[in-house]
C-alpha cells in the first residue's frame, strides 16, 4: 500500500503560512446538490424572508420594528425600550454569546454554515454569478478569455445584480431606523437626507465588497470567531470531517484489468477533488480540521454523490466527531456542553422573568445644580425639583404623584398626570417645608417620589433624592 502514489490536491495556499495581506486567489465554487444544500436553501430563506419582510410588518399603527434614534425609543412589536433598558440589551448580548458556544462545542460552526450573515449574503451571490456567467469550468474559462463584447455583457449582468441586491440591502437596514414606508417614496422623490443617502450607501457598498470581492477573506481574515472557535471544540464536538479509516490510501479507479489487484488496496477516497472545488474557502476537507472550514457541508454533498455512482456507502465525509474517527465512544452529555447549555438557559430564563417583570413607566429625578435650597419670606424652606415621566407602555394611562419621607411637607405641583402611548412629560416642582411644624433633624433628608397607576392602585416607579435645608 506505501507504494501506490497519492496525488495531492491541496491547494498551495492552504500549506503555506498565510500573511495578514496576502493578494486574493479567486475561487470558483462549484454548485452542488444534495441535503445540506437543501437545508441551507429552506434556512436561507427564512433569513432573507426574515431580514426583507419584517421592516415592512406594521403594529399599532406603526412599524413593528423600529429604532427610532431621535425619539430614544426602539419599538420590537408590542414591547417598547428606552435608553433606561440597556441593561437588557447586554444580557441579550451574552445569551446570544453563549448560545454561539454551545453550538459551537455541540456541532463546531454550523452557524457560520448556515445562518452567518456574512455566508447567506456570499452564497445569494455565488448563486447570481453562476447563473450570470455559467458552471466554475465556464466561469475559469471566461476569466481567461480576452476582453469580448459576451465577456462584458456577463460581466455587466453579475454586477448590476450584485448591485441591486446590495443596495435593497442597505435601503432595508436604514429602514429599519427610518420608516421604509417612507424612505421608499423619498428615494425615488430624490427627497433622502444627507444621513440617510451616507449610511444606504455605506452598507450598499460593504455588501457589494464583503459578499462578492472579499468574500472567505472575510471569514478567513477579518471574523474573530474563526481564530478563537478551537478553544470551544472537544474531542465529542460534531464537525465535518474525512473517514481517513475509510478513505485513505486514496486514488483513482482504473477499468484496467492489469490495476485490479492494485485497486483492491485503495481506499474509498477515489481523489476526485469534488470536495476542493465546492468548498466556499477553498481548503481540502482531506487534510484535517482547518479553522478556515465553516462547516457549510457542500463537501459532505460532492462526496455522497460521487459514493452513490460507485455503489459506495455515502458519509465518507460526514458530520462526525474525532472520538468516532478514532473508534472510541461520542460523549453528547458532558460537563463543557452542560456547563453552557445550563448558563444559556438561566440567562434565558433571567431575561425572560425581567420582560415579564418589566413596569411600563420610567421615573427620573433631577436637582437644579445652581441652588440646593431657597428661604420664603413666611420662613419655610423650598427644594425645586425636575421630574420626567415616561410612559413605556402601548396604550395611554393615567399616573398619581406621591413623595414620601417628610411628613407635612407641601407639593406644589399637580399629581396627576395622563400620558399618551411612548409619551414622555417634563414637571418641574417645589417642595414646601415649614420647620416650626416640620422639624428638620439634619440639613440633608432623604425622600422618595412615588408613581402609583391610577387605575390598578399598582405602584410602578419610586425614585430617592434628598431635601436639603440649613442647619437649624
Amino acid at each position: 500500500m506505501s507504494n501506490i502514489p497519492v496525488k495531492d490536491v491541496t491547494p498551495p495556499s492552504a500549506k503555506q503560512s498565510q500573511s495578514m495581506y496576502e493578494k486574493r486567489q479567486k475561487i470558483y465554487v462549484r454548485e452542488i446538490e444534495g441535503l445540506f444544500q437543501k437545508i441551507r436553501s429552506y434556512s436561507l430563506w427564512a433569513l432573507m424572508l426574515g431580514y426583507f419582510g419584517t421592516a415592512w410588518l406594521t403594529w399599532d399603527g406603526r412599524q413593528a420594528v423600529y429604532f427610532d434614534l431621535p425619539a430614544r425609543q426602539f419599538h420590537i412589536f408590542s414591547m417598547t425600550f428606552w435608553p433606561q433598558d440597556f441593561p437588557l440589551l447586554a444580557a441579550l448580548l451574552i445569551i446570544c454569546a453563549y448560545g454561539l458556544f454551545t453550538i459551537t462545542n455541540l456541532a463546531g460552526r454550523i452557524w457560520c454554515g448556515y445562518t452567518c450573515p456574512q455566508s447567506a449574503w456570499s452564497f445569494i451571490f455565488m448563486w447570481i454569478e453562476e447563473r450570470a456567467e455559467g458552471t466554475r469550468n465556464q466561469r475559469i474559462k471566461l476569466d481567461k478569455e480576452p476582453m469580448s463584447a459576451t465577456k462584458v455583457r456577463k460581466k455587466a449582468i453579475k454586477h448590476i445584480a450584485w448591485l441591486v441586491v446590495a443596495l435593497w440591502t442597505g435601503v432595508t437596514f436604514v429602514g429599519y431606523f427610518t420608516p421604509i414606508r417612507e424612505l421608499i417614496p423619498d428615494m425615488l422623490a430624490f427627497d433622502v437626507n444627507g444621513w440617510g443617502v451616507f449610511w444606504i450607501a455605506f452598507f450598499t457598498a460593504a455588501t457589494y465588497i464583503n459578499a462578492g470581492w472579499m468574500r472567505e477573506q472575510v471569514c478567513i481574515y477579518m471574523c474573530p470567531y474563526a481564530r478563537f472557535q478551537s478553544v470551544m471544540y472537544d474531542a465529542d464536538t460534531l464537525a465535518v470531517s474525512y473517514d481517513f479509516n475509510r478513505g485513505e490510501p486514496r486514488g483513482k479507479r482504473s477499468k484496467k484489468e492489469k490495476d485490479a489487484e492494485a485497486q483492491k488496496q485503495l481506499g474509498d477516497c477515489v481523489d476526485c477533488s469534488l470536495c476542493v472545488q465546492v468548498c466556499p474557502t477553498g481548503i481540502d476537507i482531506r487534510d484535517g480540521l482547518q479553522y478556515q472550514c465553516i462547516g457549510c457541508a457542500l463537501c459532505i454533498d460532492a462526496c455522497d454523490s460521487i459514493m452513490e455512482k460507485l455503489d459506495k456507502p455515502k458519509g465518507l465525509i460526514r458530520y462526525t466527531t474525532e472520538n468516532e474517527l478514532e473508534g472510541q465512544k461520542t460523549h453528547f452529555f458532558r460537563p463543557r456542553l452542560i456547563g453552557y447549555a445550563a448558563m444559556l438557559l438561566a440567562m434565558i430564563g433571567g431575561l425572560a422573568y425581567t420582560m415579564i417583570t418589566r413596569t411600563p413607566f420610567e421615573l427620573d429625578v433631577e436637582r437644579p445644580r445652581n441652588t440646593l435650597y431657597t428661604e420664603t419670606a413666611n420662613d419655610t424652606v423650598k427644594n425645586a425639583y425636575m421630574l420626567k415621566l415616561m410612559n413605556m407602555s402601548q396604550s395611554p394611562e393615567t399616573y398619581l404623584l406621591s413623595v414620601e419621607g417628610l411628613d407635612g411637607a407641601q407639593l406644589n405641583a399637580a399629581t396627576e398626570y395622563t400620558l399618551d402611548v411612548n409619551d414622555i412629560e417634563e414637571v418641574t416642582l417645589t417642595l414646601e417645608v415649614d420647620p416650626a411644624t416640620t422639624p428638620l433633624r439634619s440639613s440633608k433628608t432623604a425622600i422618595t417620589f412615588v408613581i402609583t397607576h391610577k387605575a390598578s392602585g399598582e405602584e410602578f416607579a419610586r425614585k430617592e433624592s434628598t431635601f436639603i435645608a440649613p442647619r437649624q
